[in-house]
């Protein structure tokens, strides 16, 4: 071979970015675990401007498209009331998105345990078990202290996610380090 083949730029590219942005994930992540209270709020405000953003849009666009469409205009209604809501009222927004985790978070370990009984008795199906366990647990923690525990669970949640999802980044440029290696 005489030139360096462009999978192996593109490699090398995810490796550094993988390190970088996982680092970086994992800081916020910690960040958000010891102050889960701003980690809470930030994250419902994302979400609130999120709604406000996309009832503009949708506003826009029924304007644009066919103003006399009232089903348009209900969308852009209901979504700005949606986010006006959680920017001025942040403890109900909070309690519905501890509500809303707790509800995937049952969807999660049924789908788990579902998923780990069509598994049975093949090699694998324990840690769909695991899974769905500690998802049902999580569920059960949102539910049992909600509405007061919402402030504190959601920034945890988003915290430990982050750490983790920074943690496999950087675990998975490790992984191309060995690849690479062995290339």
């Amino acid at each position: 071979m005489w030139k360096y083949p462009k999978e192996f730029e593109q490699l090398e590219m995810f490796k550094k970015n993988a390190k970088r942005v996982g680092v970086i994930l994992m800081i916020i992540g910690v960040l958000a675990a010891i102050f889960p209270v701003a980690a809470s709020l930030t994250t419902l405000f994302f979400a609130a401007w999120i709604l406000l953003i996309s009832a503009l849009l949708t506003g826009y666009f029924t304007y644009k498209s066919d103003a006399s469409d009232w089903r348009g205009w209900l969308k852009s209604l209901i979504l700005f009331g949606a986010g006006t809501y959680m920017v001025i009222f942040p403890a109900g927004g909070i309690a519905t998105l501890g509500l809303l985790f707790s509800i995937y978070f049952f969807m999660d370990a049924f789908s788990s345990f579902m998923l780990a009984s069509s598994f049975y008795p093949n090699k694998g199906w324990g840690i769909w078990v695991i899974n769905a366990i500690l998802s049902l647990i999580i569920a059960l923690i949102f539910v049992t202290g909600w509405p007061q525990t919402s402030i504190v669970l959601i920034g945890l949640l988003v915290g430990f996610s982050l750490f983790f999802d920074g943690f496999a980044l950087i675990m998975g440029a490790k992984l191309f380090d060995k690849w690479t290696d062995v290339r």
